[in-house]
């Protein structure tokens, strides 16, 4: 039986723990050959491992997604070895500091943009051209509730998330007219390293897991997927449309 993902190519951001490796084994398990990025070597093998159990192939890329040049270098290798990209899956962030606005400092807030924002739009740049050869591209970038609500103590981490939103959002009404479709995924509180570091006291089994929010991933980057500059919430499972303010 043929997979539904079969003979498409998914890059992977953030592969190497959480949702994105949880992500890509999904992905992977539904057909894609998975170009997996991550800054820790060691988890990406981990997940080639699980990749590989169950059939698929992944190639690794140890990359930090600050490293503009790299991801630029990436795009032009995807373009080398199969002139086109599928799927891009922008999961790869960083949470930052947990502190009032004004004890924050310049570089630590700069820090979060540049892993959150500036690497998202670098991706774009470099990966549309690729996206575009594709009978049917797809992006999705994980978003967080963080980004509406403006959560205190947290203010870089919100403000990044509500950038990488407009940013999406933009790209999306660019192509609305073309066969690449761009949309965002909130998956609300998950069991992740990341949520456990914000809510050292909460306890993980009340939390759903990767796995179940790659489950809700993977049809957004199918072929067959056809809504653009949307935002799919996790928690009410419902595609919701931006709307100006009231």
């Amino acid at each position: 039986m043929t997979k539904p993902l079969a003979n498409r190519i998914a890059l992977v951001t953030g592969a190497s723990r959480g949702i994105g490796f949880a992500t890509a084994k999904a992905l992977a398990k539904a057909g894609a050959h998975i170009v997996a990025t991550a800054r820790t070597q060691g988890g990406l093998e981990e997940l080639d491992d699980e990749i590989q159990k169950n059939g698929g192939s992944a190639t690794l890329v140890p990359l930090n997604l600050t490293d503009s040049d790299g991801i630029a270098r990436l795009g032009a290798g995807l373009h080398e070895r199969y002139g086109k990209l599928d799927i891009l899956v922008g999961n790869a962030g960083v949470l930052g500091p947990s502190s009032p606005v004004g004890h924050i400092e310049l570089k630590t807030f700069n820090d979060v943009m540049a892993v959150n924002v500036s690497a998202n739009f670098q991706l774009i740049r470099c990966m549309e051209p690729l996206l575009k050869q594709s009978d049917a591209g797809r992006a999705v970038f994980i978003t967080s509730g963080a980004a509406n609500k403006a959560t205190a103590y947290v203010s870089p981490y919100a403000a990044s998330k509500a950038a990488l939103e407009t940013l999406a959002r933009a790209w999306a009404q660019e192509t609305a007219n073309t066969k690449l479709r761009v949309n965002l995924f909130n998956p609300g509180p998950v069991r992740t390293r990341m949520r456990a570091t914000l809510m050292p006291g909460e306890d993980p089994a009340t939390l759903e897991t990767p796995e179940q929010i790659a489950e809700f991933i993977v049809p957004m980057c199918a072929p067959d997927w056809i809504e653009t500059g949307k935002f799919y919430d996790y928690k009410t499972r419902s595609l919701m449309s931006f709307c100006s303010p009231a």
